[in-house]
């Protein structure tokens, strides 16, 4: 028992934590003020109305910092309201509800020692409710709101941090694919310069010329994986055999072009120096493009055309890829959209998804030529 509360006690807050105020809190404020005014003129069953607006309204500004200090603004809130309830008695505005607030940001956000004295304080509310001759009915039905709001701060908490690590699942699968993609980079170059060292050998004999020019192979061979070597994010493969044929390129992306009466037709168009574009951008770039295709796929409803348009000059590559169906508006992005970033971010670039301002969807990534070093 004594583990379990100290293990209660030590929790962490909610992750991920808690946003920042928005104009949200400030017209939530402004509501809970307004109303305390206007219920304090218009009941005529108070005896103390002014007394009683003047707490509410008081203790209302506690909603600003409800998810920063969401202990100390239940402390506030209910102690305003323990005390209105032991000396106003039947004065105790509607309005003062708003408590709920702040009991729902406590258990949403709150760390474990939060958690554990704001249980005790509401406890001690009930307490106070009980002392002050509320009756059995009323007082469990206090008791319910309040296990209802508490219920829904934690599922949403739960919900949150599982959705968190769905998502840096996600982003460790991303990095994983990136990693292998550089790995069978790496290791077709180091197959190629050790063909070409063999062939050196035999033929250093009688071709001396023959045997320069694969030194010179060799030469710019290395040099290749030199660079995809310091673009390798330090990530492991796992228990896999290396691949030594090369990976996707750009010329690639046009076997996603198809022209299938079941779903929407692909048109691929790719412009520009595509050779020069080191193969692990290539790669990174290739499987975006394919992603946004699938979704769009899937997602977009009643799409009838995909348009990928490539483009690499000296800067880099630009990845368009837009639909004109309909997508619902997520308040999150997809796993796939979130590996999408992860890679371009890896690499040093860019990746968005959003409304085309024609209507469907369009998502866009931009590449350096060079790629993310360290």
């Amino acid at each position: 028992m004594t583990g379990l509360l100290r293990s209660a006690w030590n929790a962490p807050g909610a992750a991920p934590p808690p946003p920042r105020r928005v104009w949200r809190d400030w017209v939530l404020v402004a509501l809970v003020v307004v109303a305390a005014a206007l219920e304090a003129t218009l009941r005529t069953d108070l005896t103390q109305p002014l007394v009683a607006a003047i707490l509410v309204i008081a203790s209302a500004p506690t909603l600003l910092w409800r998810r920063t200090r969401p202990l100390l603004m239940l402390a506030i809130t209910f102690g305003t309201t323990a005390l209105a309830s032991v000396f106003l008695g039947d004065s105790l505005l509607y309005t003062s509800g708003f408590v709920l607030f702040t009991l729902y940001a406590l258990f949403r956000w709150g760390n474990g020692h939060a958690l554990v004295i704001g249980s005790g304080i509401l406890l001690a509310s009930l307490v106070v409710s009980a002392l002050t001759g509320t009756v059995l009915g009323d007082l469990i039905g206090e008791a319910a709101f309040f296990a209802i709001v508490v219920t829904l701060a934690f599922a949403l908490r739960f919900r949150a941090r599982a959705r968190m690590r769905e998502l840096d699942g996600a982003r460790l699968m991303e990095r994983e694919m990136l990693a292998r993609d550089l790995h069978d980079t790496v290791a077709h170059h180091v197959s190629a310069i050790a063909i070409r060292a063999q062939a050196g050998l035999a033929t250093a004999a009688l071709k001396p010329d023959a045997a320069t020019d694969a030194l010179r192979v060799i030469e710019a061979e290395a040099s290749r994986t030199l660079a995809e070597m310091r673009s390798m994010v330090r990530v492991l493969r796992q228990g896999e055999a290396p691949e030594l044929a090369p990976g996707r390129t750009l010329a690639d992306i046009e076997q996603l072009a198809s022209e299938e009466a079941a779903g929407p037709r692909v048109e691929v168009r790719i412009t520009g120096d595509t050779e020069s574009i080191p193969p692990t951008v290539a790669a990174a770039v290739y499987r975006m493009a394919q992603e946004s295709v699938t979704n769009a796929r899937r997602h977009a409803r009643g799409a009838s055309l995909i348009k990928v348009v490539v483009q690499a000059d000296a800067g880099g590559v630009q990845l368009t890829v837009t639909n004109d169906g309909e997508v619902a508006p997520a308040t999150t992005p997809g796993y796939g959209i979130t590996g999408m970033m992860e890679r371009a971010a890896l690499l040093g670039g860019t990746c968005q998804s959003a409304r085309a301002p024609g209507g469907g969807w369009v998502v866009t990534a931009v590449l350096p030529r060079v790629g993310w070093t360290t």
